[in-house]
């Protein structure tokens, strides 16, 4: 089936085919800025699977400070999720997104991480500069045994006029994840050029929603753009190889 145009737009719902995983997204009610309450999960959820979803690996923020949650409180969470989705057609865990700070290196350092599966761990770093000791810490992380997953890339705009440093992590043992949002253009045109920038350079590893809301629901069914249709294919698959 012939599912991209000339102009190279895509819909998710066709490239997802029913059978997508999807590693990145905010769905557990009342932890952090994703989903308000269980029908606003309920709502999401619904709205990922209409899109080709069949897997869900949601992962809600650990910020000290801001959503400072832990793997307790997000596994009791999940726990009061899963009987209100059991008539959902969908498979669904969770994991979270660290902030790669000092109290994640004490994490790490105690091996009290959620994964997404096997080794790998959704990571991220602040919008508005990279962690000090972010090499530091990448290193702890491959030393405990984890494979960093850097959720979107293209969204840290002191890398945008230094693209070699996503070459440096890439080197460092990072797993690059781009947000599907960005492709929309979502998040600007800068962190558009970027996303495109980086799939056809092939650097992305892995695809996520980074779904939080109803807002993001309409975006990801709508148009992508991007001049790279086979590459973003590629990483459908890779989600579905790895974590599905």
């Amino acid at each position: 089936m012939q599912i991209f145009t000339r102009k190279k737009t895509v819909y998710l719902k066709d490239l997802f085919e029913g059978n997508h995983t999807d590693i990145h997204s905010h769905l557990l009610p009342g932890i952090d800025d994703g989903a308000k309450d269980i029908e606003d999960t309920q709502g999401l959820v619904k709205g990922l699977t209409a899109l080709g979803i069949s897997r869900i690996i949601t992962t809600p923020h650990i910020i000290q400070g801001v959503w400072p949650n832990t793997s307790e409180i997000i596994n009791r969470k999940k726990e009061e999720v899963l009987p209100v989705l059991e008539n959902q057609d969908v498979f669904f865990d969770a994991a979270a997104e660290y902030l790669m700070d000092e109290s994640f290196r004490q994490l790490v350092k105690k091996k009290d991480i959620l994964r997404l599966k096997d080794n790998y761990v959704l990571v991220e770093m602040s919008y508005i500069n990279p962690p000090i000791a972010l090499f530091d810490i990448l290193f702890d992380m491959q030393v405990a045994g984890y494979i960093p997953v850097l959720a979107h890339p293209e969204r840290y705009v002191f890398y945008h006029e230094n693209f070699d440093m996503y070459h440096k992590l890439k080197k460092a043992g990072c797993r690059l994840q781009l947000n599907l949002l960005s492709l929309t253009a979502y998040y600007g045109k800068d962190v558009h050029k970027i996303a495109v920038k980086l799939l056809k350079t092939g650097m992305f590893d892995f695809a996520g929603t980074d779904a939080h809301n109803t807002r993001h629901l309409e975006r990801l069914q709508g148009k992508i753009k991007t001049g790279e249709p086979e590459r973003l294919k590629e990483l459908v698959k890779n989600n579905k190889l790895v974590f599905g």
